[in-house]
């Protein structure tokens, strides 16, 4: 899987760990949180699905990186969310995998989700947020969760 960083280009998942562990090792005196997120936009010929991962130093910026995939055009919300969720799961069960490679498997993933308790997303969220707690990750909903915000910004590209 490849992704995308404004500032290091094209990146492997195990080269995005390393450029994540590296920024944490420039300055030890801030907390960090490690964030997954994935947005996605239904076009004419396929729905366009963006992933991001944002390592945050909490009060003192960020860094990020992003996937960019296409599926078969789903129409339903509730398909579309549901997939979403499912691609930050995986993504940060891989992330949890390279940080036990790279021996920090005390870092926490975070998985922000593109759903609240306002609008037509709100059925979903008891579902959804369960199915991320029940898998060992901690789950954010709008307007807490940021990482959907960075990724819908590459899903109209």
């Amino acid at each position: 899987m490849l992704f995308k960083s404004p500032s290091k280009g094209s990146l492997q998942l195990n080269e995005v760990v390393a450029e994540i562990l590296s920024y944490v090792r420039e300055d030890l005196n801030w907390p960090y949180k490690l964030i997954v997120g994935s947005d996605s936009h239904p076009g004419e010929q396929a729905t366009c699905f963006v992933s991001a991962i944002i390592i945050h130093r909490l009060g003192k910026g960020a860094r990020y990186f992003y996937n960019k995939t296409y599926e078969a055009k789903i129409r339903s919300m509730r398909q579309r969310i549901f997939y979403e969720a499912s691609l930050s799961l995986n993504l940060a069960d891989q992330l949890t995998y390279w940080l036990k490679e790279y021996g920090q498997e005390e870092m926490p993933v975070e998985i922000h989700l593109d759903i609240g308790t306002h609008g037509e997303t709100k059925e979903l969220v008891k579902e959804i947020t369960g199915m991320i707690v029940g898998s060992g990750f901690a789950a954010k909903i709008k307007p807490d969760a940021c990482a959907v915000k960075v990724a819908d910004k590459y899903t109209k590209h």
